[in-house]
């Protein structure tokens, strides 16, 4: 299996150059040149198969440097019972929404308490095995940017791994006050953490310069580390997330709650594209959806580009109490508008997007997206009414990203009448994750501030604390710094112990 650039027609590299890398030079993303196909039939052959089974299983298709024996050992370290509290690392609570199966995707139940476990705990071991046959002895510097989850998931994940370092940045003031505690207090010797003064696209856009810059790629290399990254542009995340669509399909038909061969909608609450992306791609190899359900806050860039094929970056940034979906620049859409296009096209777009801020799909690219994915948005009032009614409705309580795509949910319903096709929720974070916001929607007496507003909500609820994030009180700060957008390479250099020129 060879990966192409979504710009550059003429490039062809290996699955370990392409995890190792993680973006391309011209700033195009890596995809795979082909999408291996599964029949009823070998569906039917990974159901008895455990999580770590099933990983390696379809891994292998796409990562024909490795053998099944190392994808199968490092898919069972990464998703060990230890770390996710289960043999199944992605447990379903089905609830009901007018009569519609809702099975709600719990993807929170790894070490950060959010979904970028599941493919931030596996990418480690892709990307050292990557780096042992593409690049041996070189160091990996992975450059993150982060909305909340991404970055302590990546830092955990890559927390001492032998030849990495990892610098993550995150937006100041755009992320929960339990995510900025849990990056800032991160333990490792390989790890570093700043804040941007900026939103997430600011700080997304300062790690792609970096990574396209070829004086910043000529320095490092001169002192022997190489750019690598952990946001979903890498390929061996997106690999990892379209495992778990999957395995929540087969446990669906192992569980009697649909029969092997029967579509499903999924919904995803989304910023970046890419968790949404990797169930397109699950699709795209033989998984039965019908439709793709894809939910925005107030920053609802992706609903209109889905609705009306216009991409417009050009409005109002909120701040939300879904943090990571305050994006305004979704990377992962690159690689959709890649599948359904011509190259030409995709790098036609993307420049028009840096230099104008907006684009506009044509006729036939737009209709396509319009057949695959249903959009949707949620504002600030509408999540936490979702909250709320979930919580009074079925006793169960959800984050407000999960709030978000829940709503969504019940707007599809509503104007498609589809009541017929069970839909996939993706549940993406611990509401712990956001306890304060949590219990403002499901409480009317004074919220308290830090870990007394944990401590209510459990209380409230009579649920229990997760204790990766019960640990986290008056943990040391490690991490207290503050830079610029312009100064982010004074941080990668300094980072790798090198001098800035």
């Amino acid at each position: 299996m060879k990966y192409l650039s979504t710009r550059d027609d003429s490039l062809s590299i290996e699955a370990s150059e392409a995890i190792t890398r993680g973006l391309s030079r011209e700033g195009g993303l890596f995809v795979p040149e082909e999408f291996p196909q599964y029949s009823q039939e070998d569906l039917r052959a990974l159901l008895p198969l455990s999580y770590p089974e099933r990983a390696a299983s379809i891994m292998k298709h796409f990562l024909t440097e490795f053998t099944y024996e190392e994808l199968l050992e490092r898919a069972r370290a990464a998703y060990s019972a230890e770390k996710f509290g289960s043999e199944n690392p992605i447990p379903i609570t089905t609830i009901e929404e007018n009569g519609v199966p809702v099975h709600v995707l719990e993807l929170w139940h790894g070490p950060t308490c959010a979904f970028k476990d599941m493919a931030l705990q596996m990418l480690p071991h892709l990307l050292t095995l990557s780096l042992e046959k593409s690049h041996p002895g070189a160091t990996a510097l992975i450059l993150t940017a982060t909305s909340g989850d991404t970055g302590k998931a990546a830092l955990e994940g890559f927390r001492d791994v032998p030849g990495v370092r990892i610098l993550v940045f995150y937006p100041q003031n755009g992320v929960s006050e339990m995510q900025k505690l849990q990056m800032i207090t991160q333990e490792g010797d390989n790890v570093g953490v700043c804040a941007i003064e900026g939103n997430f696209d600011d700080a997304q856009t300062g790690v792609k310069r970096i990574f396209t810059s070829e004086k910043m790629n000529t320095l490092l290399e001169q002192h022997h580390f190489l750019f690598s990254s952990a946001n979903s542009i890498n390929w061996g995340r997106l690999l990892s997330q379209i495992v778990y669509y999957f395995s929540a399909y087969l446990d669906l038909v192992k569980e009697s709650r649909i029969l092997l061969g029967d579509p499903i909608n999924i919904c995803v609450p989304t910023g970046n594209f890419g968790n949404i992306l990797a169930a397109y791609y699950a699709f795209q190899m033989g998984l039965p959806v019908g439709r793709f359900i894809c939910a925005s806050n107030s920053n609802d860039v992706l609903t209109q580009f889905l609705n009306e094929g216009v991409y417009d970056r050009k409005r109002v940034f909120y701040e939300t109490i879904s943090p990571s979906m305050d994006i305004l620049i979704s990377s992962n859409l690159e690689r959709l508008l890649y599948d359904l296009t011509v190259t030409k096209n995709v790098r036609d777009w993307m420049q028009k997007l840096t230099k104008d801020g907006v684009y506009t799909v044509d006729r036939d690219t737009a209709m396509r997206l319009h057949a695959l994915f249903y959009a949707s948005r949620a504002t600030e009032e509408e999540t936490k009414a979702e909250i709320r009614r979930v919580w009074e409705e079925n006793g169960y309580l959800i984050d407000p990203h999960t709030a978000v795509g829940s709503k969504v949910c019940r707007d599809y319903l509503e104007y498609t009448g589809d009541y017929d096709t069970p839909i996939l929720l993706a549940s993406t974070a611990s509401p712990y994750k956001f306890a304060s916001s949590v219990l403002s929607a499901i409480a009317s007496e004074e919220i308290p501030e830090g870990f007394e507003a944990v401590r209510a909500l459990s209380r409230k609820t009579n649920t229990v604390i997760p204790a990766p994030l019960a640990a986290l009180e008056g943990k040391k700060v490690r991490f207290p710094d503050c830079c610029r957008a312009e100064n982010m390479d004074a941080v990668v250099c300094s980072m790798a112990g090198i001098e800035l020129p």
